[in-house]
């Protein structure tokens, strides 16, 4: 099987997904055909040079509906005849979009892909394309759903999280992420956000409070009580599904969950034989990929069993993986990874997460995987894993290794 391999890895900076963010007045398009190019530019690519931009996306209506990766293809200085796919794993279809690139690749179907995604949060509101597993009674029903902030807070009751917890590994974030940005680990993915008239909109995540301290963060009213114990009583139907809690600690807020952000991010992949056509050097190969389903109520446990599934596909075992990303989604869900693991969490989201730096939900999965590929550059370790929590129940896992 040809081995699949990444040869670069960008983002843009986060803005934050409101109206006063540096990106809201840039469409899912702009960001996107941006990245694109920045890819072409970066790797001198011309003419038909991948097969296929795969482009994750979660919210995929309005300006973002319509197979915004061809589209983006379109916009940008790609050659016309590079298509477009966008697909929906919810938080992991940046990731996804990565995964199916690389199995392509292995199974001889192209000879390299561009492959991340997109999230305009502060333009296309999250949950805006009326998901049939929220809204459709025999779907919602039958699987006990919850909001995610719910499905967070069932977690830290179930395995005994408490607030102390979640917000001292989201001030960690925190402290994280400013120190990577003040000694520029991420300088070598990101791409700054231009205008048409070449100035700079956005060169760096502006999401992130670096000034929080544990007292800003008790100060902080739980996000998800009100729907949980009140009307409409969330907290009732996820005791229905576990009838052994008698209540749900809510202990998640807006400090200690992700923020809402725009942002995109790309990968560019192929096998041996493009790196030489285009005198590009791979900086490491994508090893093993996994997706699974897990319990729908509950919800954000998939990266434990995805974990164990992958590590068991590949013949590993955590002791193998050097360095660690798990999607800072809540607090409450990288504590159960590093809880099920016993992983030393000096391992764990090194540059601090989404709790920091924010979630945009169709790109998350690529740009975890360049920023575990810029770390284990950085302190010259050799493989990492990447894994993020999925809407609905799902879990997915990249394993990558330096070359």
């Amino acid at each position: 099987m040809t081995d699949a391999f990444i040869y670069d890895a960008a983002r843009t900076p986060r803005g934050k997904g409101r109206p006063d963010g540096s990106l809201h007045e840039v469409t899912s398009l702009a960001l996107s055909a941006r990245l694109l190019n920045a890819v072409k530019e970066r790797n001198n690519l011309e003419g038909h040079a991948v097969e296929d931009v795969i482009w994750g996306n979660v919210t995929q209506v309005k300006e973002q509906g319509g197979c915004l990766a061809r589209s983006a293809v379109l916009a940008s200085d790609l050659d016309e005849r590079i298509p477009g796919l966008s697909i929906n794993r919810f938080c992991a279809s940046g990731m996804e979009a990565v995964n199916l690139a690389a199995n392509q690749i292995k199974g001889g179907a192209g000879s390299a892909y561009i492959a991340g995604g997109v999230e305009m949060m502060g333009r296309v509101a999250m949950g805006s394309d009326g998901a049939a597993i929220a809204v459709d009674p025999s779907l919602a029903m039958k699987s006990y759903f919850v909001p995610q902030g719910i499905s967070a807070d069932i977690i830290a009751t179930e395995y005994g999280f408490d607030r102390d917890q979640a917000d001292a590994l989201a001030l960690e974030s925190q402290r994280r992420a400013a120190q990577a940005w003040q000694e520029g680990r991420f300088d070598k993915s990101i791409v700054p956000v231009i205008d048409q008239n070449g100035l700079t909109i956005l060169d760096r995540d502006e999401y992130m409070r670096p000034g929080t301290t544990i007292d800003d963060l008790a100060k902080l009213k739980p996000a998800f009580k009100e729907m949980g114990e009140m009307m409409p009583g969330f907290d009732k139907v996820a005791m229905l599904k576990y009838p052994h809690l008698s209540a749900i600690d809510h202990i998640h807020h807006a400090g200690n969950s992700s923020g809402i952000v725009d942002g995109a991010a790309a990968v560019l992949i192929g096998n041996e034989e493009f790196g030489k056509a285009h005198g590009l050097k791979p900086r490491a190969r994508i090893r093993a990929t996994a997706k699974i389903g897990t319990d729908p109520t509950i919800m954000l446990t998939g990266p434990v069993p995805v974990t164990e599934k992958i590590l068991k596909d590949s013949g590993m075992s955590i002791g193998d993986i050097d360095l660690f990303e798990v999607n800072e989604a809540f607090a409450s869900v990288v504590l159960r990874f590093m809880q099920a693991f016993q992983v030393d969490p000096a391992r764990v989201n090194v540059n601090g997460g989404a709790i920091a730096m924010g979630h945009p939900l169709g790109a998350t999965g690529a740009i975890i995987i360049g920023t575990l590929l810029d770390e284990l550059e950085r302190q010259d370790k050799n493989v990492g894993l990447a894994t993020l929590c999925i809407a609905s129940g799902m879990g997915a896992a990249t394993i990558i290794e330096r070359v």
